[in-house]
């Protein structure tokens, strides 16, 4: 009897033994999983740190001279300013700058000045303005799409969404008979929306293959909308066909003081979304996986972002037509000095694109005598030029 109870009490012994070891078994995995996922945490910021960081020194030229960045931004302002006050200037009449100060701000004795003052408040000023809109815009755009698709050759144009933008407005013209009428921003923006999806399925959702599917795919649409564009312009009414061929290609003569509110609260919009959400956008250029684990909604924060490039686009192409690689060019120059990620950095790509499209657009009515050229062929004869530099250097980098 004696001999049974012991023999009970040690299989107790041992059960209960067994219990312990597989209770602190598994207090121990979950102690190690816990641990891991601190690890795997504390890894990814660490890893976002550094980034941050090569971001930094890659975009350092003015840290390393010691130049404050915010000095940057004022003397950026201020040479907005002096371009816009140049594009009153220029232009088929010459008007000195000494009238451009009085029309701008007149006094008692500039009577004599009315009619300059209606060419530079009526003719110059909206397009200087519109310009101005146009190249902070497609800036912007580009920097958005550069920055959520981690692909630095990443531009509205090269992607087909301003080809996308003008088909949906040519169809709108085709079948209304109305040129640029309320609907004409919402049929871009339906084209673009169009031209973005259709981008991303054949794009595919490879990260190594991306860059180059992305690009291909985007060269590939802009053709093939193109091609629906003329079939289009073909069968449509003669007499607007001169029209609508000299907006698809870029112009600013269609600027009005009533057509700028809703580009201006667009664009503004957008630029303050991206400066709240700067972090956000930092941690997608670690990649989906890094920015998942840092807690971002990658996809729908993506598609955020996607629409509104989309809007910007849109925007911009129903007022002013296709103006290609200013979102290819501004964000890479911009980024040589200052990081993109930074307040700054997005300031200064959003006022160095219009600087650049101002002086664009005086050189456009300027460079031949009594004519205006399309604003699109001076920014493709640049932008290709420094698209093709791009490609040389990424493809002799080292590894």
């Amino acid at each position: 009897m004696f001999k049974a109870d012991t023999v009970k009490n040690d299989s107790l012994k041992a059960e209960t033994m067994k219990k312990n070891t597989n209770a602190n078994n598994s207090l121990t995995v979950h102690s190690l999983a816990t641990q891991t996922k601190i690890n795997k945490r504390q890894a990814f910021q660490a890893q976002h740190s550094q980034q941050a960081q090569t971001q930094q020194n890659n975009g350092a030229w003015l840290a390393a001279k010691h130049i404050n960045q915010s000095a940057v931004t004022v003397v950026a302002v201020f040479m907005c300013f002096v371009s816009l006050f140049c594009a009153l200037s220029f232009g088929a009449a010459d008007i000195s700058f000494a009238d451009v100060w009085h029309s701008v701000w007149p006094t008692a004795a500039d009577k004599e000045l009315g009619f300059i003052q209606r060419i530079i408040w009526e003719l110059r000023m909206p397009r200087a303005l519109l310009a101005l809109l146009a190249g902070s815009g497609l800036a912007i755009s580009g920097l958005i799409l550069q920055t959520v698709t981690r692909n630095p050759l990443a531009d509205p144009y090269l992607f087909g969404i301003s080809s996308g933008a003008s088909l949906g407005v040519v169809i709108l013209i085709t079948f209304t008979g109305g040129i640029f009428t309320v609907m004409t921003p919402i049929a871009a923006f339906a084209g673009s929306l169009v031209a973005m999806i259709m981008l991303m399925l054949i794009a595919g959702r490879r990260q190594s293959q991306q860059v180059e599917s992305m690009l291909l795919a985007g060269v590939a649409l802009s053709f093939l909308f193109s091609s629906f564009t003329s079939l289009l312009l073909y069968h449509t009414d003669p007499q607007a066909i001169t029209a609508v061929l000299f907006w698809t290609m870029g112009s600013f003569s269609r600027a009005q003081w009533e057509n700028l509110l809703f580009p201006t609260v667009v664009i503004t919009a957008c630029i303050t979304f991206m400066l709240a959400y700067r972090r956000q956008l930092n941690a997608m250029l670690l990649g989906d996986e890094s920015a998942t684990t840092l807690g971002i909604k990658v996809n729908r924060f993506r598609l955020i972002m996607l629409l509104l490039s989309s809007l910007i686009t849109a925007t911009l192409v129903s007022m002013c037509g296709g103006i290609g690689f200013v979102g290819l060019m501004i964000p890479h120059i911009v980024r040589f000095f200052i990081s993109q990620g930074t307040i700054f950095g997005i300031l200064l790509t959003a006022l160095v694109g219009g600087i650049f499209m101002i002086w664009v657009d005086i050189l456009s009515r300027t460079i031949l005598e009594n004519q205006e050229l399309p604003v699109g062929v001076i920014t493709a004869a640049t932008g290709s030029i420094f698209f093709i530099t791009l490609l040389y250097f990424r493809k002799n980098r080292p590894n």
